[in-house]
């Protein structure tokens, strides 16, 4: 007897190497009472071959359409919103109330998310994932940071003119190269560890004030800057957009710590927003040449006013790198990483071998973006233009009741 399919198409996104399960959680997804159903060659850039899947007892379809047809829910990598080109092939065959996990960037993709609340999806984002305690195992934005972080530095050191550590040798003293993050989120604490690793001398910057200890914890110094930055964060934890006057401000007083930096590595995103200029033409321009910019927020337009999406950017001697999609670039561990965040929030919504949407749930209300062929995310259907729903989700007891048939 078949149980709910729980499907794991293969991904379609230019260059995405990653898969979104792993066969090495196959037990847990056993404990679950689901059935697995993978596309062929799913996993393969990313290290797991289709006998890997077929060992643990995963089925390989070979058949992508029937694969996203019947599953009860498909867990993916990237959604149609984050792969709005190439997703588009896929809506047919998406059926009514098909649960869909994934990174899908309901923030910005209306056109996705209404295609997808038109197939009848429920659809829920990983990158909508509440930042608060119970949800931390399952927070992939912040694992997938965390590969970021490490990435851009082992990039820097790669194409820095340079050796990162001080080093004593009979032909003299080696100076360390000098290293600034700019940010200090998942990725910027994982980039100034990674610099200390490697014997960078670290400083970074941040408009939280309150990180301070959390860069000094890692070996890094933290830059002062007196300016007003009490609200830099949301009731979500993650950062604010704050006014031009401030960015404006901060420029001038980051200029004078990037005519010492060999490393410029720069992290910060606002969600569903630009990301905000913060290294104009002219700050590059006090930079010396040989020195590097890495621009994490590339994606989201870059912090530095040079930054080209995926590509490397000489001024005057400066390299302004702005890579897309870093996690891709570590399939193996960013996709072990994301398959056990899937797998805890699975182990969160499925009751009694069924996935329950329980619409009073504070990570359930985060994640549910398409439900009943509406956009019904407060933060999303705002950011649309869309009126506020007056009318709020069922409770628990409603919920289980339906489940229940009664």
């Amino acid at each position: 007897m078949i149980g709910m399919i729980v499907g794991v198409p293969k991904e379609t996104f230019p260059e995405e190497r990653r898969v979104a399960v792993v066969p090495t959680l196959a037990k847990s997804f056993e404990k679950l009472g689901v059935d697995v159903w993978v596309e062929s060659d799913c996993g393969l850039e990313a290290g797991f071959p289709d006998p890997a899947y077929k060992e643990v007892g995963f089925s390989v379809i070979s058949d992508r359409s029937r694969l996203l047809n019947k599953a009860d829910v498909l867990l993916q990598v990237r959604g149609l919103g984050a792969n709005p080109k190439m997703g588009e092939e896929d809506i047919p065959f998406f059926k009514k109330n098909q649960i869909q996990i994934g990174f899908l960037d309901p923030l910005t993709e209306k056109g996705s998310i209404d295609r997808l609340a038109g197939a009848g999806v429920i659809a829920m984002s990983m990158e909508m994932i509440p930042r608060i305690t119970r949800a931390q195992s399952m927070d992939a934005l912040s694992s997938m940071a965390t590969i970021a972080g490490y990435k851009s530095v082992v990039m820097a050191a790669n194409l820095l003119p340079r050796m990162f550590p001080m080093l004593m040798t009979a032909a003299g003293t080696v100076a360390p190269a000098r290293v600034f993050v700019i940010g200090v989120g998942v990725a910027g604490l994982q980039a100034i560890a990674t610099a200390k690793r490697l014997g960078a001398v670290v400083s970074a910057y941040d408009v939280r004030p309150a990180v301070k200890e959390q860069v000094q914890s890692v070996g890094a110094k933290f830059i002062e800057m007196e300016l007003e930055s009490d609200s830099s964060e949301d009731q979500g934890g993650y950062a604010k957009e704050l006014g031009e006057e401030f960015y404006r401000q901060q420029r001038e007083l980051m200029s004078e710590v990037l005519k010492d930096s060999d490393v410029v590595i720069t992290t910060a995103a606002i969600p569903g927003k630009k990301a905000p200029t913060l290294v104009t033409r002219e700050m590059v321009d006090v930079m010396s040449p040989g020195s590097l910019v890495i621009d994490l927020a590339a994606e989201r337009g870059g912090n530095c006013e040079l930054t080209r999406l995926n590509e490397t950017v000489l001024h005057e001697g400066v390299q302004i790198l702005g890579p897309g999609n870093l996690p891709s670039t570590v399939p193996f561990h960013a996709s072990q990483m994301y398959s056990k965040n899937l797998v805890t929030l699975m182990n969160h919504l499925v009751k009694n071998e069924e996935i329950v949407i329980d619409r009073q749930d504070e990570i359930t209300q985060g994640i549910l973006i398409t439900w009943d062929g509406d956009v019904v995310h407060p933060i999303v259907r705002e950011k649309h233009g869309l009126p506020p729903i007056e009318k709020p989700g069922p409770t628990k007891e409603e919920v289980e009741e339906k489940a229940d048939g009664s």
